[in-house]
């Protein structure tokens, strides 16, 4: 990579994860308090696939990386250091598999950020039937719950598929609205 082309990748990845970083605070929140489970309902992984659609996989999964760590220090909260490196660092980190679409042209930026959004609630069922099982509680959404697997799918799908449906919508309309933004 030329000097001038990495320190434009430097400096895009730079402003997108700040983007995101912001974002992160304009967020509807769906925990118990809110009727809701958990997580929470916001943009913040639309300039991650962005960065990652302009720059490729490997640079996207180091910007989420980055995002996830950064997010967690401006307000997050585990129960462990796992929990940090899961929930955070590696499940913002798998928003960058949308770079897998980085040259496969704008038409394929929707289903990059659905990649990217599965990536992430990937990371996420994994860390709640390991990490949280030990919390699941006895009953869940009106159902018992016995299983670990069960009720991960079931805490990660209630702000998980909202957010990706949300991510891919609008990564949809930007490509219609700003095609330029998915090219370097």
């Amino acid at each position: 990579m030329k000097s001038n082309a990495k320190t434009r990748m430097l400096t895009e990845g730079g402003i997108l994860v700040a983007l995101a970083i912001a974002l992160s605070f304009v967020k509807i929140p769906i925990g118990v308090s809110f009727g809701g489970f958990g997580g929470s309902i916001d943009l913040v992984m639309v300039p991650l696939v962005i960065f990652a659609l302009r720059w490729g996989c490997g640079w996207g999964c180091i910007a989420g990386l980055i995002f996830g760590t950064l997010k967690f220090f401006l307000g997050g909260s585990a129960i462990d250091i796992v929990s940090i490196i899961f929930d955070y660092s590696v499940a913002y980190g798998a928003v960058g598999l949308a770079g897998l679409y980085a040259k496969k042209g704008v038409s394929k930026a929707p289903l990059a950020a659905l990649i990217g959004c599965v990536g992430r609630f990937i990371i996420h069922y994994i860390s709640g039937f390991t990490v949280y099982a030990r919390w699941m509680p006895e009953e869940f959404m009106n159902m018992p719950m016995t299983s670990p697997f069960v009720y991960s799918l079931l805490y990660n799908g209630t702000y998980m598929l909202p957010n990706t449906i949300l991510c891919v919508a609008v990564i949809a309309v930007l490509t219609k609205a700003a095609p330029s933004l998915f090219k370097k």
